[in-house]
């Protein structure tokens, strides 16, 4: 079997054991969460000298564990395999698929309204209740933000440690892959870094996994789970915003585009909607818009950028392969794999328009923070002519700080920063490199 490691996520894992939280590993439907917890940190745990009896692992998505949906169900399955007072290790994958169940103990007619919730049980009730025991520790996988990382903080009361997988990066692709730094870019622009599709032998193999995975997940995580009924919308919607990534954007102008263009028949409120569930899948990452100077935020518009540029490209058919705007998605990727927030950066600046000076507005593409750290970077594919490189440089050097400002460019130039402090570095060592950022 062919194993591609994620060294990244293991290192979390062990890291997190026995800390007296359960570890919440979310992420896009077939990244391989399952694979990291089932195959990968199984044969660790069995390395460092656990016994195989002592992991008890729990796929929802299968038949035999259907039952276990039902969160009583499931406490008493763990329980029953806990008999020993030795360490064990619970893997529950896809919870998201646990329902909650009434509990038949409570008198509903002594329960006021506002606290309702309190009839039923859930799965964090269950996983509460079970790394309160000292030789149980608790790991979950999940492919809804909704049901998961929106609600860690609340549910699991503060007992939680989110760890949230991706697809694989760039630097993962090009350990794996048998070609030199610049053949592996070009194809991991085109098709990304869904594991299966990784490994799949042709390009044909590629495509059809990828359109496949696209649309059952579209399906099944979008279309069912949220009760979409105007398909067609959510359809139209989706290859708008794969089409555009890294545009900036709103509902209104989403919902005028399609209703103009598509004649698409939908509300700004169903836009809004339908950019929540296709967040909530873990498709898309919306992006806030940062004034940088007026440290504040805008609550319009926004950026979307795809998840995986092979799933992004697959919606499309593999028709907009437009490097530019690809090179932008994978670095946004890439940050957020780093463990760094990103806004897009706003800049007032006053230019010249029609013999008058006017303010406007400037973009920087990324802010990037993480604790105290700050880094301005802008993604630029070429930087050909000095007046395109004064338009890429003209916001960092207005920010009005001293935070690191970079420039990543297509291709593999070594980091080099010239006299005003603007570091410029190629994509390819960008991506490979962490210690560029410091």
């Amino acid at each position: 079997m062919t194993v591609i490691n994620r060294d990244h996520y293991l290192k979390q894992l062990v890291k997190s054991q026995f800390n007296g939280r359960v570890k919440v590993i979310t992420g896009i439907r077939r990244c391989g969460k399952s694979f990291l917890l089932s195959t990968i940190y199984r044969a660790h745990l069995l390395k460092s000298g656990v016994s195989n009896d002592c992991i008890i692992d729990i796929d929802l998505e299968k038949r035999e564990h259907a039952s276990l949906r039902n969160p009583e169900l499931l406490y008493d399955y763990v329980l029953q395999h806990v008999a020993s007072p030795q360490k064990h290790y619970v893997f529950v994958d896809e919870i998201q698929l646990s329902y909650r169940v009434k509990r038949d103990e409570i008198d509903e007619e002594l329960v006021p309204p506002e606290d309702r919730d309190l009839l039923y049980t859930t799965f964090y009730d269950v996983l509460n209740d079970l790394i309160g025991r000292e030789n149980i520790d608790v790991y979950v996988t999940g492919s809804n933000s909704k049901m998961l990382s929106s609600d860690i903080i609340t549910n699991f009361r503060d007992r939680a440690t989110q760890i949230h997988m991706w697809p694989l990066s760039f630097s993962e692709f090009l350990d794996f892959a048998d070609m030199d730094q610049s053949a592996a870019w070009a194809e991991y622009l085109v098709y990304g870094g869904m594991p299966l599709a990784v490994l799949a032998s042709t390009e044909t193999e590629r495509e059809t996994y990828l359109k496949g995975l696209f649309r059952s997940m579209y399906q099944a995580d979008i279309v069912e789970r949220y009760g979409i009924d105007n398909t067609f919308a959510l359809e139209q919607l989706t290859k708008e915003l794969a089409s555009a990534v890294g545009s900036l954007t709103n509902p209104e102008k989403l919902a005028n585009t399609l209703n103009t263009v598509a004649h698409a028949g939908i509300s700004n409120k169903t836009v809004k909607r339908y950019l929540d569930a296709l967040e909530d899948s873990f498709l898309f990452s919306k992006v806030e818009r940062y004034d940088v100077r007026g440290k504040r935020y805008f609550d319009y518009p926004t950026k979307f950028y795809a998840v995986d540029t092979g799933l992004r490209n697959a919606w499309l058919n593999f028709r907009q392969i437009e490097e530019t705007h690809l090179m932008e998605n994978v670095i946004y990727n890439e940050l957020r794999m780093r463990g760094y927030s990103v806004d897009v950066g706003a800049v007032r600046v006053r230019e010249s328009r029609d013999g008058k000076r006017r303010d406007g507005m400037q973009e920087i593409d990324f802010v990037v923070n993480r604790g105290h750290e700050r880094f301005y970077i802008q993604s630029a594919w070429r930087l050909e002519g000095e007046e395109k490189r004064e338009q890429e440089l003209r916001p960092l050097l207005k920010t009005g700080d001293s935070f690191r400002k970079i420039v990543v460019a297509g291709g593999s130039q070594h980091p080099w920063t010239d006299d005003r402090g603007i570091t410029y570095v190629g994509v390819i060592p960008f991506l490979l490199d962490p210690a560029i950022l410091g």
